[in-house]
């Protein structure tokens, strides 16, 4: 089962108290931003901040990831201080083509090879936030085996487009769109963009069944309010995890058997059908409905 990405927190680069916090918060992964949360003076003290961090301090199963600023803005320097720190994920802020996912590559398997990392340790994801970036996302999806997902930037993406957020998000399902199909196309995961206004609770409750609905794998948050809603939300209902379960009982039996055909309540159970329950039953488990002794 792959990894579980319902939410993604921002984590300023230069705030050193949410640095150290942030295995504390309950998100799946947490994202500290070297790049727009961080001003042109403070860059190379966030990068410190961040790189001793992620040396010292234990963020346990919390997938850590750190977006850079562009190669040109100094990134390759985050690159630098996030590989050496142990960072899980590099986000590329703003990607346009698939040749800067190459180009991050190239500077990540420089740090590696270099340091004495294991080539292919550190991974990659993308953040799409142009109408460039939309055109070119299956090409973005493909252009690395280290990515792992693709992210919405909305807020830079609705600028681009010449219009605004709505409640509805009508001006975002054409994106959203495109992103879930590349992603899928790929493999990887594909994440949502953040909801800024968050003393809009049932606004954000909204989007969250949205996006949810549409397919993506989880969010980015930006308030620690944000989290348990999109956990609940993702949430499978009993109904689903007793279904998944008898799925899963057929084919541990199935198995025992020796047997390559399975069924449950007659039916023929095929492999999206095992995909399907095996996300359910990951789900649950995030949520601390069921326990591995339960199956």
């Amino acid at each position: 089962m792959e990894r579980l990405r319902r939410t993604m927190m921002f984590v300023p680069g230069a705030n050193a108290a949410m640095l150290r916090d942030a295995p504390l918060y309950g998100s799946d992964a947490v994202m500290f931003d070297l790049e727009d949360a961080v001003s042109l003076n403070e860059k190379d003290t966030a990068r410190m901040l961040v790189h001793n961090a992620l040396k010292n301090i234990d963020y346990s199963n919390v997938e850590t990831v750190v977006r850079i600023n562009d190669l040109k803005a100094g990134g390759d320097q985050d690159i630098e201080a996030s590989v050496l720190g142990g960072v899980n994920v590099i986000r590329l802020p703003k990607t346009e083509n698939a040749q800067e996912i190459k180009d991050v590559e190239a500077v990540i398997e420089r740090v590696e090879r270099e340091n004495g990392i294991e080539v292919g340790t550190t991974n990659i994801m993308a953040a799409i936030e142009s109408a460039t970036g939309i055109l070119n996302v299956r090409e973005i999806a493909h252009a690395s085996d280290r990515l792992i997902g693709i992210a919405l930037g909305a807020e830079d993406y609705v600028t681009n487009m010449k219009t605004e957020r709505s409640a509805t998000g009508e001006e975002l399902f054409f994106a959203r769109s495109f992103i879930l199909h590349a992603a899928r196309d790929a493999g990887i995961a594909a994440l949502d963009t953040v909801y800024s206004d968050v003393d809009n609770e049932e606004g954000f409750r909204n989007e969250v069944q949205r996006i949810k609905q549409l397919g993506f794998d989880g969010k980015s948050i930006i308030n620690l309010r944000q989290i348990p809603i999109v956990h609940d939300e993702y949430a499978p209902t009993q109904k689903e995890i007793d279904n998944a379960k008898e799925i899963i009982w057929a084919i541990q039996e199935a198995e025992e058997k020796g047997s390559g055909v399975i069924s449950v309540n007659g039916k023929m159970v095929d492999k999206p059908i095992v995909e399907r329950a095996e996300r359910v039953i990951a789900l649950a488990k995030a949520a601390n409905i069921i326990t591995e002794e339960e199956l």
